[in-house]
């Protein structure tokens, strides 16, 4: 845990869960979602990974890694044409960890869960243990319910948790665990994300039996969308490596953080909360002159 110094919070304590440094193919939220599948699906005999995410995805990078690391194939279904050469998240993917692309134009990837098409999958490249797009399911939203026990261990005093968001799992895991008293704020990374709220709220039902109410999702911070950036993203990050020596992950982290600060700024994180924010992507340390 980091706590950040920043003229800009004013009476707003923040401090960072660097969760990116567990490990370094399993950056952020990636081990708190992978693990309880990881030990189901050797339990199930399962031999093959499959899985779904957009060409930027972390879970797609961390997905093929546990394949390699743990002795499982994996097939990794990308939103999408392909476009080549691969993008570095790719090419790692397929040529260091070893793991099987295909590609569904946008219209076929909204059916990802559609049984004929898993059916379809299955007929193509064998039996395998379905990841969902993400990792979000019961057993990653209970990773993420450790996580903020974990974190509450560590701020006893915390108020705020502030997290990004893509898919649902991580916020309806860390607001799950966080307990009435706490909020637990979701930045989403999508462009007409309003699904997202349902998501969530989806997800705790399965994990937990019921939703709870202590959550929100804000929507204002997507700079254009998944894996888009803008010029005024681009210099909040370097503002912020500036500031403090870190540079933000731009997919997930820098988003999150932008609009953490803008919330400080307008008054939804109330002065005098203690906030911690998640880093859930891979940062790096500034380099400096």
């Amino acid at each position: 845990m980091t706590e950040l110094s920043d003229d800009r919070l004013g009476a707003v304590r923040l401090l960072l869960k660097r969760d990116d440094l567990i490990h370094p193919d399993f950056p952020g939220n990636k081990w708190r979602k992978l693990a309880g599948n990881l030990a189901a699906a050797a339990e199930q005999g399962a031999e093959t990974l499959l899985t779904f995410g957009g060409a930027y995805s972390n879970h797609i990078a961390a997905t093929a890694a546990a394949g390699w690391h743990f002795g499982f194939r994996t097939i990794g279904v990308i939103r999408g044409e392909e476009h080549l050469p691969l993008n570095p998240v790719l090419a790692r993917a397929t040529q260091q960890r070893g793991m099987q692309l295909t590609y569904l134009d946008r219209t076929r990837y909204r059916a990802k869960r559609d049984p004929a098409l898993l059916a379809e999958l299955a007929a193509r490249f064998g039996p395998f243990y379905l990841l969902p797009e993400g990792g979000g399911n019961e057993l990653a939203v209970h990773g993420c319910a450790e996580l903020a026990a974990e974190l509450v261990g560590q701020v006893p005093d915390v108020d705020v948790v502030v997290c990004p968001v893509g898919t649902g799992g991580t916020l309806a895991g860390l607001a799950g665990g966080l307990g009435p008293d706490r909020r637990a704020i979701g930045v989403s990374v999508l462009k007409g994300g309003g699904f997202l709220a349902e998501e969530v709220a989806s997800l705790q039902r399965a994990a937990f039996g019921h939703e709870t109410t202590n959550w929100r999702v804000v929507e204002e911070f997507h700079f254009g969308g998944y894996a888009r950036r803008t010029p005024a993203l681009n210099a909040f990050i370097d503002d912020f490596a500036k500031r403090h020596g870190l540079v933000l992950d731009w997919v997930y982290v820098a988003k999150m953080m932008c609009g953490l600060f803008a919330m400080v700024q307008d008054g939804r994180i109330p002065a005098g909360s203690t906030v911690v924010a998640v880093i859930t992507g891979r940062c790096a340390d500034a380099v400096r002159p």
